[in-house]
C-alpha cells in the first residue's frame, strides 16, 4: 500500500575502473587492429595497445550501492543494537552513503541530519540513548535516519507493527506529510485508507487489485481477498471509506 506526496525523479551515475599502464614496447608484439571493440571507441590504436583490451567502464558494486542509497530508503520493522548509541548517531547513519569511507561529516551531513531530527520532532532527543526509547520513538528515529539520506523514495515495512493506537496515527501522519514518495506495507485497512493515495492489495503473491481507496476497498473485495464480511462506509477523513468488520456467521 503506497502514500506518496510527489513524484520521484530519476538519477543516473557513470564510473570507470582506472586504466592501466601500458606494456613496453615490444617489436615482436602484435600490431593492434585499426578500430579495437574497446567501451565503444572507434579512435585508432597505437602499436603499444594489445589488440584485445579489458579495460571496460564498467561500474562498481560499491558505487552502484551507494548511487541506490542515495536515492531510496528504507525503514524495517524492528531495529536493533546492542551498542550503546545517542539518537544523533543513529540518524547520521544515513549520510554513509553521501561519504567517502572513513571520511568526517562535513556541513552538508550536519544540515541533513538537523533537517531530519527536526522534521521528526526529534531535536530534543538528539543526546537521548536508543535503547531508553520507546517502539513508536524507535521508528521515528528510523525514519529520521532515512530522511538524513535525503531519498527520492521512502519504503517502510509495516512501521506500525507493535505501536498503540496513537502512535500508529502520529507515525503514519508523519509519513503522509513528508515531502518524498512512500510506498508502505500495511495490514490495518483503515489506516491505509485514511492515510494513503493509492492502494495495492495483494493475495497469495499476486496483484488483485489496485487504484485509490474507494476504488480498491469495498465490501467485496474483502470478503473475496480476506474471507470475511464487513461494512464499508465512506465515513473517514475526507469521504475516504471505512470499514467496520462483522463476525462470522
Amino acid at each position: 500500500m503506497s502514500a506518496g506526496r510527489r513524484a520521484a525523479g530519476s538519477s543516473s551515475t557513470a564510473s570507470t575502473s582506472p586504466r592501466r599502464p601500458a606494456p613496453p614496447s615490444d617489436s615482436s608484439a602484435p600490431t593492434a587492429p585499426e578500430n579495437p571493440p574497446c567501451c565503444g571507441s572507434s579512435r585508432a590504436s597505437s602499436p603499444r595497445t594489445p589488440a584485445s583490451s579489458p579495460w571496460t567502464a564498467t561500474p562498481s558494486p560499491v558505487s552502484a550501492g551507494r548511487t541506490v542509497a542515495r536515492r531510496i530508503a528504507v525503514v524495517d520493522q524492528h531495529a536493533v543494537t546492542q551498542v550503546d548509541l545517542s539518537v544523533l548517531d543513529v540518524v547520521r547513519l544515513g549520510r554513509i552513503p553521501h561519504r567517502r569511507a572513513w571520511s568526517a561529516p562535513d556541513r552538508t551531513d550536519e544540515d541533513a541530519v538537523a533537517d531530519a531530527l527536526r522534521r521528526t520532532g526529534l531535536t530534543d532527543r538528539a543526546g537521548q540513548s536508543w535503547h531508553t526509547l520507546s517502539g513508536g520513538e524507535r521508528q521515528r528515529v528510523q525514519i529520521a535516519r532515512a530522511l538524513a539520506q535525503q531519498p527520492r523514495e521512502l519504503l517502510l515495512d509495516e512501521p506500525t507493527n507493535h505501536l498503540d493506537i496513537q502512535h500508529q496515527l502520529d507515525l503514519l501522519a508523519l509519513v503522509a506529510g513528508l515531502p518524498v514518495t512512500s510506498v508502505v506495507a500495511l495490514h490495518d485497512l483503515n489506516l491505509a485508507a485514511m492515510f494513503c493515495d493509492r492502494i495495492t492489495v495483494m493475495k497469495s503473491g499476486r496483484v488483485v487489485a489496485g487504484g485509490t481507496p474507494a476504488e480498491v476497498i469495498t465490501e467485496e473485495l474483502i470478503r473475496d481477498v480476506y474471507g470475511v464480511r464487513a461494512v464499508v462506509t465512506p465515513d473517514g477523513p475526507d469521504g475516504r471509506p471505512s470499514v467496520r468488520f462483522l463476525p462470522r456467521r
